[in-house]
C-alpha cells in the first residue's frame, strides 16, 4: 500500500528549514550593519519625502472625509435683570384695615369688650382664658376675666382700671383690626387722647346699668370728654354700644335703651356727630357676649333686629386714603427687637418699602428700613396709608428720636418748626389770654407750649375774623392764635394732612380743640 504525502505536514517542514536559514544569517550578521531585504538584495533603504504625492491607483475614489463640526462658544445669557420696586411682586395684605378705639367712662365695660372680641375671634387659647379666670377668681373679681386679655399690667389689675393704652389684633374674612383701649379714669386722659389719635372709629362703650349712665355723662364724666376729644382728634363714624343690657336692672329693656339714645343724641350733635349719619347705635352684653359677633337672640331681645357689632364694622368704610402723598408715620413708640431699632406707629399717609431710605424729623436722622412687621407679627414688603406698622430701622438707636417724632419721606420731609398759628374754640376755661402756659397734645406728640399771641376772634357763623384786637377770650369763643412749642416738632397745616394737623390744649383738663392754619419753619443753624 502506497504512502501518500500530507500537504499540511510538507508546509510545515519547508517553514522550519526557512527560518533555520534566517536565523543563520543573523548570527553571522553584526548588530550595528542595517539587513538587506531578503526580497532584493540591491533595494535601497527607504527614506521618507514629505513633499511627495500620495499614491492613488486608477479607478479608487477615496470614500469622502466626514465634516466635523467645530463647536461655536456659547454664548453666556444675559444676566436678569432685578426687577424694580414697582414690578416685583410684593408681599402685602390688601385687606381693608380699621383701627378702633374703645372709649368712654370708667367701669363701662371697655376692656370687657375688647377682651370678648378677640376671644370669640380665636385670638386667646383657651388654657391663657382657664388662667385669667382663675387670677380673676382670687381677686373676688370673676366678671373681670375677660378685662385682663387687654389689662396686662399688674397695677390696671388690681386696680381694675385701664392705664395705659392697650392695642391688640383680630381679622374678619373682609377686614383687618387694631383694638385700641383707652384708659377711661379721667387722670389718664393724655393716655386716652394717644390712643384716639391713630383710630378710624370710635366704640362709644356706655352702660346701661341704672346710675353708671347718668354718672358717666354728667358734666365731668368722661362719657363727654372722650366724645368731644374724638371728634378733635378726627374721628368721623361713632359706634355707640350701648353694654350691659343683661343687667338685672336693664333685662334688655327697650325702654331703657330708647331714654339712653334720647339723652345722650342731642350732645352727639353739638360737638359734630350727626347721630343720624355718622352714629351707629347697638345693644350688647360684653360679658355674656350677646350681639358681639353673633345677633342677639329674638328670645332675649325680641325688639332689636339690625346688626350685631363685629357686623357693623365690616360695612364700615372710611373712605379712599392717600398712598400716593409723601411718607407720613408719627411714632407712638419705639424699642429694641433682637439688636434691632423698631420704631412703631401709624401710616397716616403714603406708603413704605422695605428698603427705602426715610428721614426721622425733627431729628434729622436718615435711616433704611430692613423690616415691615404688620399685626400679629405678619411681615410685609409694603404697608399703606392706614396701616399700623412696626418698622425696623437700620442706621439709628432708640436714643436717636423720641415719641412724637415723625418718619417722613426723605426727599419731601415734614418740616420742623416752634411756632404755628391756629384756630381753636376755647372749652371750659373762664380767662384765655396771651402767656398761657398749656400742653399740647398733637398727633402723638405731647409738648408743652405758650400762647404767645391772640391774632383775632372768628365769627361762628361765617368763619371769618373779626376785626376787633383782643386781650383775652372766654368759653365759647373761637379764636386765632400764635403758639410756641417748648422744643422743636413735626405738624402740617390741618389743609394739607387732618391728622397732623388737629391739635388739643389741656391743663388738667381738656381746655379747647383746634386745627393748624400756618406753620412757621425753624431756621436752620449753621
Amino acid at each position: 500500500m502506497s504512502t501518500t504525502e500530507n500537504p499540511a505536514q510538507t508546509n510545515t517542514q519547508k517553514t522550519e528549514e526557512q527560518v533555520e536559514q534566517v536565523t543563520e544569517q543573523l548570527k553571522t550578521t553584526s548588530l550595528t550593519t542595517k539587513p538587506k531585504s531578503t526580497l532584493n538584495p540591491e533595494a535601497k533603504e527607504f527614506t521618507f519625502n514629505p513633499n511627495a504625492v500620495a499614491f492613488i491607483p486608477k479607478g479608487f475614489t477615496p470614500a469622502p472625509k466626514k465634516e466635523t463640526k467645530k463647536e461655536e462658544p456659547k454664548k453666556e445669557e444675559p444676566k436678569k435683570k432685578v426687577e424694580s420696586k414697582e414690578k416685583k411682586q410684593l408681599r402685602m395684605d390688601t385687606r381693608e384695615h380699621l383701627n378702633i378705639v374703645f372709649i368712654g367712662h370708667v367701669d363701662a365695660g371697655k376692656s370687657t369688650l375688647g377682651g370678648r372680641i378677640l376671644v370669640d375671634s380665636g385670638m386667646v387659647d383657651q388654657r391663657t382664658i382657664e388662667k385669667y379666670e382663675r387670677e380673676a377668681k382670687e381677686k373676688n373679681r370673676e366678671s373681670w376675666f375677660l378685662a385682663y386679655v387687654l389689662d396686662a399690667s399688674e397695677e390696671e389689675r388690681e386696680k381694675g382700671k385701664t392705664v395705659e393704652v392697650a392695642r391688640a389684633h383680630f381679622t374678619t374674612k373682609t377686614k383687618r383690626y387694631t383694638i385700641l383701649d383707652a384708659p377711661g379714669h379721667r387722670s389718664y386722659v393724655p393716655s386716652m387722647i394717644g390712643g384716639a389719635s391713630q383710630a378710624d372709629v370710635a366704640v362709644l362703650v356706655i352702660s346701661a346699668r341704672r346710675g353708671e349712665f347718668e354718672t358717666g355723662f354728667e358734666r365731668d364724666g368722661q362719657t363727654r370728654e372722650h366724645t368731644t376729644l374724638a371728634k378733635t382728634l378726627g374721628i368721623r363714624k361713632l359706634v355707640a354700644a350701648i353694654n350691659k343690657m343683661d343687667d338685672p336692672t336693664v333685662n334688655w329693656s327697650k325702654e331703657r335703651y330708647d331714654e339712653i339714645i334720647g339723652k345722650i343724641s342731642p350732645f352727639f350733635k353739638s360737638v359734630g356727630f350727626d347721630p343720624k349719619k355718622s352714629v351707629t347705635f347697638l345693644p350688647v352684653a360684653a360679658l355674656s357676649g350677646q350681639n358681639i359677633h353673633k345677633r342677639v337672640s329674638e328670645s332675649v331681645c325680641p325688639w332689636y333686629k339690625s346688626d350685631s357689632l363685629i357686623e357693623v364694622l365690616d360695612k364700615m368704610s372710611v373712605g379712599k386714603r392717600n398712598t400716593e402723598a409723601p411718607l407720613r408715620i408719627p411714632i407712638i413708640d419705639k424699642y429694641k427687637d433682637m439688636g434691632s431699632t423698631v420704631a412703631l406707629g401709624k401710616i397716616e399717609q403714603g406708603k413704605i418699602t422695605v428698603g427705602d431710605k426715610v428721614l426721622i424729623n425733627p431729628q434729622g436722622k436718615e435711616a433704611e428700613v430692613l423690616k415691615i412687621v404688620l399685626s400679629q407679627e405678619e411681615e410685609v414688603d409694603v404697608a399703606l396709608a392706614g396701616d399700623n406698622v412696626n418698622v425696623y430701622l437700620k442706621g439709628v438707636d432708640t436714643g436717636d428720636f423720641l415719641a412724637g417724632d415723625v418718619i417722613c419721606d426723605k426727599d419731601n420731609p415734614c418740616i420742623p418748626i416752634r411756632e404755628f398759628l391756629g384756630e381753636f374754640l376755647v372749652l371750659d376755661k373762664p380767662i384765655f389770654s396771651a402767656g398761657y402756659k398749656p400742653m399740647l397734645h398733637v398727633h402723638t406728640q405731647v409738648v408743652g407750649c405758650t400762647i404767645t399771641r391772640l391774632v383775632s376772634k372768628i365769627d361762628k357763623k361765617t368763619g371769618q375774623r373779626l376785626p376787633d384786637k383782643i386781650k383775652y377770650a372766654k368759653s365759647g369763643d373761637i379764636i386765632l392764635a400764635k403758639i410756641k412749642t417748648e422744643i422743636p416738632i413735626c405738624v402740617e397745616k390741618f389743609e394739607v394732612l387732618q391728622q397732623m394737623g388737629r391739635f388739643t390744649l389741656r391743663e388738667g383738663q381738656t381746655v379747647a380743640i383746634g386745627k393748624i392754619t400756618g406753620i412757621k419753619p425753624l431756621k436752620k443753624t449753621a
